[in-house]
């Protein structure tokens, strides 16, 4: 072989490993202690065989919206955003899940709130368009209060951003907050809030949160799509494992030490990781977010029609996770 024929079989080899090499998957993600173990895919990716550019977000919708402008091939998100967004037309597929529970109706120690019922005649924070105003409306519906965010129904809402809530309940701004995970944690460990319930006794039971893909990720880019997820179940099993791991990731690389080890293990307890969502699941959240008017939907989606799970089944199995 010529030393010509010899350099030309070497400069294509080099190319093709750096094509290899920009097999890049852009990921949508939200600050939050169970959402950790999704943030960890970017640091295993180059050894799954890709590189992920993770992009964080204030809520869930965001993360929709840029799904929809074809800024991101997955993103992660509790149910609710994922249902709006695919009801409005964004061309999503729910692939996994990736974290249970994650809320906690807390309220301030003063105010006198025991239980649902006490709500009445109260302001109540929650985040705007996220699974918490979900969960609060359906726990209010189920204890027969009217709620709104204007005056003159049994509980006041005032719709704040997840960051902000703590501040505002601190601040008695408010008398309760259905708040994420370890940011509720975090009020009750300070002392200036206390638990009033984990609001898993409506239908919804505890929610899952959802990785999503777009449709045309997931069809057209199959090979890659599968080494994501693959990265992704091995992300979650050492972060379900490996606990120390886990809690440095979060706590030092997440939240730059902002919160404590008894912050984060509260957090975890009330939001452990996981990879499985069920059409079930997603069928109910999406029937109560109906009922409840939470979330405008131009035409409710079909579960059965959307959550394609054969990804995580295949990436479950290569790696012997039942």
């Amino acid at each position: 072989m010529t030393k010509l024929k010899l350099a030309a079989l070497f400069a294509a080899a080099a190319f093709a490993s750096g094509a290899h090499a920009q097999e890049v998957v852009r990921l949508g993600n939200l600050k939050f202690a169970h959402y950790g173990a999704v943030s960890y895919i970017k640091e295993i990716a180059p050894k799954c065989g890709i590189k992920v550019e993770e992009h964080i977000f204030a809520k869930g919708p965001d993360v929709m919206q840029a799904i929809l402008a074809g800024e991101l091939d997955v993103g992660a998100t509790a149910s609710e955003a994922a249902i709006q967004g695919r009801a409005n037309g964004a061309p999503i597929y729910v692939v996994a899940g990736f974290a249970k529970g994650g809320a906690r109706l807390v309220a301030r120690p003063d105010s006198g709130i025991k239980a649902i019922k006490d709500l009445k005649g109260k302001k109540v924070g929650v985040t705007r368009g996220g699974i918490h105003e979900v969960l609060l409306a359906a726990e209010l519906a189920q204890a027969g209060l009217t709620f709104s965010d204007a005056p003159g129904k049994d509980v006041q809402l005032v719709f704040l951003a997840f960051a902000d809530l703590n501040q505002a309940l601190l601040g008695k701004n408010l008398d309760a907050i259905m708040q994420s995970e370890p940011q509720s944690s975090q009020a009750i460990n300070k002392g200036f809030g206390m638990e009033v319930m984990k609001p898993y006794d409506t239908p919804i039971g505890e929610p899952v949160r959802t990785m999503v893909m777009s449709e045309k990720f997931y069809s057209t880019r199959r090979a890659t799509a599968a080494k994501f997820m693959n990265c992704f179940v091995q992300a979650t099993k050492t972060f379900i494992d490996d606990k120390p791991t886990a809690e440095k990731y979060v706590r030092n690389v997440i939240f730059k030490g902002q919160i404590t080890s008894d912050d984060f293990q509260d957090a975890i307890a009330n939001s452990p990781y996981t990879y499985d969502i069920s059409p079930q699941h997603i069928q109910i959240t999406t029937d109560v977010m109906n009922k409840t008017g939470v979330g405008k939907m131009r035409k409710a989606p079909v579960a059965s029609e959307w959550v394609k799970t054969d990804l995580l089944d295949e990436a479950k199995k290569s790696l012997n996770i039942k």
